[in-house]
C-alpha cells in the first residue's frame, strides 16, 4: 500500500518539483551575482532575461481581469528589483576593473545602449538617465504607491461589509456553504494582496534612490581608478567610465519603468470581466458622439495657419471615419434588439377567428415573479441573468431548512409595469412589489453606515431600510463606510426568499403534502400504511403540517411528525390539539432553531397575574377585556423593542394553555414574534426572563 501511494505521488513531484526550487535558486543565483564576478557574455544574458521578465510582467499584469489572477506580484516585484541590484553591483565590478580598456568592457548590452541610445554623447545620456528616473520615482511610482496604500486602507476597513454581505447570501439561500468560504477567502487574500503592495512599491522607490547613488558612485570612482591606476586622462576617464555608467544604469532603469508601470496597472485596475487593454478601448472608443466632436475640435486646430495642418487634418480624417463606423455598429445592434422582440398580434382579430375553449383557461401559478422590460436582461441566461440561478438557490435552501420543496417561481414580462419595477405574486395577488436598476449597485446601510457615498436615495424593499443606487466605481467607498452593497438580483432574491419564507403555510398545499407523502413512503412504506388513511386522513396530515408552517417550525423530522400522530390520532381528532402534542415532541428541534447558540436563553415572558387571568378566561369562554388586550399589545411591542436591543430572539414563553390563543392574537400584529410553550423548550441551558407583559414597568 505504501509503495502504491509512494508511486501515485511521484508524477505530481515531478511537475511541482521544478517550480519549488525556482524560487531558493533564484535567491542563490542573485547572491553569486553580487558575490562572484562574471564573465561579459554572462552579464549580457542577464541584462537580456531581466529586460524580458519585465516586459512579460507587464503583459501579464495588462491581461489579468482579476488582482487576485496575479496575486504574486508583489514577490515578483521583490525578486525583480533584487535581480536588478544584482545585475547592477556585478557590472560596477566590471566596469571598475576593465573599464579602461574600451567601452566593450562590460559586455554588449551595457555598449549598446550607451552608444546607440544616446549616440556615445555621455552629457545626453546622464540627462536621458535623470529623465527616466524622475518619470520612475516621481511620476509612476509616487502614484502606484500612493494608489496601493489607498487601496490596502480601503480594502482593510471594507472587509467587515464584504463579510456581511457573504453572509447575507449565504443566509438568504443565493450561495451555499462552499461558496459562501470561496468568497471569505477571496476577501482576505484582496487585503493581504494590497497590504503586500503597499509594502512593495517601497521597493521600487528605493531602486531609482540606489540607480542614481550607482550612476554618482561609477562616475567618480571610474574617474580616480582610471587617473589613478591606469595613468588615463581626466577627460578620457570621465567619457569612457561614464558611457560605461550610463549604459549601464540605462539597461537596469528601462526594466524598472516597465515593472513601475505594471504595478501601477494592477492597482489601478477596477474589477470587471475585461483585462485592461479591453477596457480601455472598450470605454474610450464607445461613443460616436464623443469621437466626432473630438475630430471637430482637432480639425478646427489643423485650419489655423502655422499649425502642422497635414498631421492634424490626417487625424481628423481617420475619428470622422472611426465615428461612422462606431455609429453604423451602433445602428446594427439596435436593429438586432428590436428584431429580437416578439412580434405584435392583433388580439381582435384572432379573438374573431378562433373560438373561446377550456385550453384558454389558465390556472393561476402559485408564485409568480413579473418584470418590467429593462429587468429582462436579469432573468436571460443568453444575457448573463443570474436571478434564475438565485432563485433556484433560493428553493433548494427553503427546502433543506423547512422540509418541503415550494412551488417553482413563474417569471413573466409585463408591460404594464415600470421598465424597472418588478412585483411578486401568491396565487395571483401581489405580495410585494419594487424597483431595481440593473446597471446600478444597492447599498443598504444597516444602521452603522458613517459618511455619504454619490447615489439616488431609495428603499430597500424586503426591509425598508434605507439605501442608494450606486454606480460600480463606488462600490469600495460605500462598503468602506461601513454599507451593504448587493447587486440587483440579490436584492430581487432577498425580497422573495423573504416573502416565501412569510408565507410558508400558504405555499404547503394538499399536493405538496402529499408529495411529502410519498417521499416518506419511498423510506418507511410500512409506518406510513398503518396510518393514513385507516387512522388520519390526508387532510388532517395537511391541516397538522400547515399549522407548524405557519409559525416557521421546519417540518423536516417527519418521522417523529408521522410516530406522535399515529400515537395521539386514536385519542385525538382535533388538528390543532394534534399540532399542539406534535410541537411538544419536536421541543429540540424549536429550541434549536430560537436559541442555537449562547450560555443562557433570553425571552420574554408573561407576569403571574396577567397569565392567570388569561387562563381564566380561556376555560371559560369569555373573551379578554379590551382595556387588558390593548395593554397586552402595547406591551408587547415594547418587549419586543427591548428584545431588538439586546440583541436576542424575538421569543415569547407562555403556559401551554395560552399558546395556540396568544400566538394567533399576538402574530396578527407581530409576525416576527415567536409564541413557545414551556414543554417546547427543551435545553439544560438557564433560562431568563428579560422582559415581563403585564409586569410593573
Amino acid at each position: 500500500m505504501v509503495n502504491i501511494a509512494t508511486k501515485l505521488r511521484l508524477p505530481n513531484m515531478k511537475e511541482t518539483q521544478w517550480q519549488v526550487l525556482a524560487g531558493p535558486v533564484m535567491i542563490i543565483t542573485i547572491l553569486a551575482m553580487m558575490i562572484l564576478p562574471l564573465p561579459t557574455f554572462i552579464l549580457d544574458l542577464l541584462f537580456t532575461f531581466n529586460i524580458v521578465l519585465s516586459i512579460m510582467i507587464l503583459l501579464v499584469a495588462m491581461f489579468t481581469q482579476n488582482t487576485l489572477e496575479f496575486s504574486a506580484f508583489p514577490t515578483v516585484l521583490l525578486f525583480s528589483t533584487l535581480l536588478r541590484l544584482a545585475l547592477n553591483v556585478a557590472s560596477t565590478r566590471v566596469i571598475l576593473m576593465y573599464g579602461h580598456n574600451g567601452s566593450a568592457a562590460a559586455g554588449q548590452v551595457v555598449e549598446a545602449f550607451g552608444h546607440f541610445l544616446v549616440g556615445g554623447n555621455f552629457a545626453i545620456g546622464i540627462i536621458v538617465f535623470i529623465i527616466l528616473v524622475i518619470i520612475n520615482f516621481m511620476v509612476i511610482t509616487k502614484g502606484a504607491g500612493r494608489i496601493a496604500e489607498v487601496g490596502a486602507r480601503f480594502t482593510l476597513d471594507g472587509m467587515p461589509g464584504k463579510q456581511m454581505a457573504i453572509d447575507a447570501d449565504l443566509n438568504a439561500g443565493l450561495i451555499g456553504e462552499e461558496e459562501a468560504k470561496r468568497r471569505r477567502k477571496e476577501v482576505t487574500q484582496e487585503a493581504d494582496f494590497y497590504g503586500s503592495m503597499d509594502g512593495a512599491s517601497k521597493f521600487v522607490r528605493g531602486d531609482a534612490i540606489a540607480g542614481l547613488m550607482i550612476m554618482a558612485i561609477n562616475i567618480i570612482g571610474g574617474l580616480v581608478i582610471g587617473v589613478m591606476q591606469h595613468d588615463l586622462t581626466i577627460g578620457t576617464a570621465g567619457e569612457t567610465y561614464t558611457l560605461l555608467t550610463i549604459g549601464d544604469g540605462l539597461v537596469a532603469q528601462i526594466p524598472a519603468l516597465v515593472i513601475s508601470t505594471a504595478a501601477g496597472v494592477v492597482v489601478t485596475r477596477v474589477v470587471n470581466e475585461q483585462d485592461v487593454g479591453e477596457q480601455m478601448v472598450g470605454q474610450l472608443f464607445t461613443s460616436p458622439r464623443v469621437v466626432a466632436l473630438s475630430a471637430a475640435v482637432i480639425g478646427l486646430l489643423g485650419l489655423i495657419p502655422g499649425m502642422p495642418n497635414i498631421v492634424f487634418l490626417l487625424f481628423t480624417s481617420v475619428l470622422l471615419g472611426l465615428a461612422w463606423y462606431l455609429r453604423g455598429r451602433e445602428e446594427d445592434r439596435s436593429k438586432k434588439s428590436r428584431s429580437q422582440l416578439p412580434p405584435e398580434r392583433d388580439e381582435t382579430h384572432l379573438s374573431a377567428v378562433n373560438e373561446a375553449t377550456w385550453s384558454d383557461v389558465q390556472m393561476e401559478d402559485v408564485l409568480g415573479l413579473e418584470v418590467g422590460y429593462r429587468l429582462i436582461p436579469m432573468v436571460d441566461h443568453e444575457q448573463n441573468g443570474q436571478l434564475l440561478t438565485r432563485v433556484r438557490g433560493i428553493r433548494k435552501k427553503f427546502a433543506q431548512r423547512m422540509g418541503f420543496l415550494p412551488p417553482p417561481v413563474h417569471i413573466r414580462d409585463n408591460h404594464d409595469l415600470q421598465p424597472t419595477h418588478y412585483r411578486i405574486l401568491l396565487k395571483g395577488v401581489d405580495i410585494g412589489q419594487g424597483e431595481v436598476h440593473p446597471d446600478r449597485l444597492m447599498a443598504i446601510n444597516p444602521g452603522c453606515a458613517e459618511g455619504e457615498v454619490p447615489g439616488t436615495p431609495c428603499t430597500e424593499p424586503t426591509f425598508g431600510l434605507p439605501a442608494l443606487w450606486i454606480d460600480e466605481v463606488h462600490r469600495e467607498l460605500a462598503q468602506t463606510l461601513g454599507y451593504t452593497v448587493v447587486d440587483p438580483s440579490s436584492v430581487v432574491a432577498t425580497h422573495l426568499s423573504h416573502l416565501i419564507s412569510t408565507h410558508t403555510d400558504e405555499l404547503f398545499g394538499r399536493q405538496e403534502a402529499q408529495l411529502l407523502l410519498d417521499q416518506l413512503t419511498k423510506q418507511s412504506p410500512k409506518l406510513v400504511e398503518d396510518l393514513i388513511p385507516s387512522v388520519i386522513s390526508l387532510t388532517t396530515l395537511h391541516k397538522v403540517l400547515q399549522n407548524l408552517l405557519s409559525e416557521r417550525v421546519s417540518i423536516r423530522d417527519t418521522r417523529t411528525i408521522i410516530d406522535t400522530l399515529a400515537e395521539f390520532a386514536t385519542t385525538q381528532s382535533d388538528a390543532d390539539e394534534m399540532t399542539t402534542r406534535v410541537r411538544a415532541r419536536l421541543s429540540r428541534a424549536i429550541t434549536q432553531q430560537w436559541f442555537p447558540s449562547g450560555e443562557e436563553i433570553q425571552i420574554i415572558g408573561l407576569d403571574m397575574s396577567l397569565e392567570q387571568l388569561l387562563i381564566q378566561a380561556t376555560q371559560s369562554g369569555s373573551a379578554i377585556e379590551p382595556g387588558i388586550a390593548e395593554n397586552l399589545m402595547k406591551q408587547t411591542e415594547k418587549a419586543l423593542r427591548h428584545q431588538e436591543a439586546l440583541g436576542a430572539p424575538l421569543v415569547l414563553l407562555v403556559n401551554p394553555a395560552l399558546r395556540l390563543m396568544l400566538s394567533r392574537y399576538l402574530r396578527r400584529v407581530y409576525p416576527q414574534l415567536a409564541v413557545l410553550s414551556s414543554q417546547e423548550i427543551n435545553t439544560p441551558r438557564n433560562v431568563r426572563m428579560t422582559y415581563l407583559i403585564g409586569g410593573k414597568e
